[in-house]
């Protein structure tokens, strides 16, 4: 039997029973704490824009005239970064809108078996104690396109955000990556300004 020093830590259980070790210990659960908000509108690899709308509870990339750009109804997207205690995973994000001015925020859901994207009215917490529907990784979308990115469900690994063609939209969905070296295009997105000048050079940021 060794002799080695054994560190016994005090844990306690917190919200939806995410098991926490004591502050003093250096130790601490997966968790999430906002660290910063940008805003942005979400652009598609067809430099199509991201509109919420909640009445219809769809979500679709759309073209949008410069006029609806600036109205920014369904489009101006606050995006928000976490710190993380597992940052391997990519960068923690969470989505949030504005329309009509009330706010809404991204989340996954269960429908018949299938992991659909949703919105809901509400704000994004600024702490979450442990695995959470909210939150995306931000990964960059290949090693050639830097300011291009594909988001990672952190509830569902392997399932990026990414849009299908439904009649005449193209619908924000959740889709399945086979193999992890695949590049699929309906998952590339990029951010860009609300100013006009945005909207014509699509310049990701």
């Amino acid at each position: 039997m060794s002799d080695e020093e054994i560190l016994v830590c005090a844990v306690q259980f917190g919200d939806n029973f995410c098991l926490y070790f004591a502050d003093d210990d250096g130790l601490e659960c997966d968790a999430f704490s906002k660290e910063k908000i940008l805003h942005h509108v979400l652009r598609n690899v067809n430099s199509q824009l991201l509109v919420v709308r909640p009445d219809l509870n769809v979500a679709a990339f759309e073209d949008v005239t410069d006029q609806e750009m600036r109205s920014g109804n369904g489009m101006h997207f606050s995006i928000h970064y976490y710190k993380t205690t597992t940052p391997s995973a990519g960068m923690p994000v969470a989505f949030s809108v504005k329309v009509e001015d009330k706010s809404y925020y991204m989340y996954c859901d269960k429908e018949c078996g299938k992991t659909i994207v949703r919105f809901r009215e509400g704000e994004v917490p600024k702490d979450i104690p442990g695995e959470s529907n909210i939150i995306f990784f931000k990964k960059t979308f290949t090693s050639c396109s830097s300011k291009a990115f594909k988001f990672e469900s952190s509830l569902e690994q392997g399932m990026f955000l990414a849009f299908e063609e439904a009649g005449s939209l193209r619908k924000l969905i959740l889709k399945k990556l086979p193999r992890e070296d695949e590049v699929d295009e309906t998952m590339k997105m990029s951010f860009s300004n609300f100013s006009q000048n945005e909207s014509h050079n699509h310049n990701s940021l």
